[in-house]
């Protein structure tokens, strides 16, 4: 209920750079490319601000990841436009690469038919980065709470 909540209202920025762990640069190019625009609110003009929902930040954590894997990021265009094309949402969905393609699995046979093969591939738990997310943003409402009570009872 929280998440909903702090979701709907949305993360400014400076807010989104720290939780996902990726530049301004990195998020501003993201979002002027339609990569990942902020869905809350995009920036309009000098002195607007983007604001971004908590499955934005999902899927900003997500590309993060696939350029740590060492994934392009023209790689990662396609696979994101791919995905967006399935229409379901990738909770429940694990995603793979040998290198030069990514695969969205849906059971792990698949995936244990790609490593008999041979391949070098790296997987990444939607569902994990989504339960990881949540928790960052729970842990970070906590403090902010304790932080509002100690300044509130000082």
């Amino acid at each position: 209920m929280a998440d909903r909540v702090m979701a709907e209202q949305g993360y400014r920025v400076p807010e989104v750079l720290r939780i996902v762990g990726i530049t301004y640069r990195q998020l501003d190019y993201w979002a002027r490319t339609g990569l990942v625009r902020p869905s809350i609110r995009d920036a309009h003009g000098s002195g607007t601000q983007r604001l971004y929902s908590f499955q934005d930040l999902a899927q900003l954590k997500l590309i993060k990841r696939m350029l740590d894997s060492g994934v392009n990021l023209q790689q990662i265009r396609k696979a994101w436009s791919t995905l967006r094309e399935l229409k379901e949402p990738p909770l429940g969905t694990t995603l793979i690469s040998d290198g030069s393609r990514i695969y969205a699995v849906d059971s792990p046979e698949a995936v244990v038919d790609l490593l008999a093969q041979g391949q070098g591939v790296f997987a990444i738990a939607v569902d994990k980065v989504w339960s990881d997310l949540e928790g960052t943003l729970a842990k970070r409402a906590r403090k902010r709470g304790r932080r509002a009570a100690s300044a509130g009872g000082a």
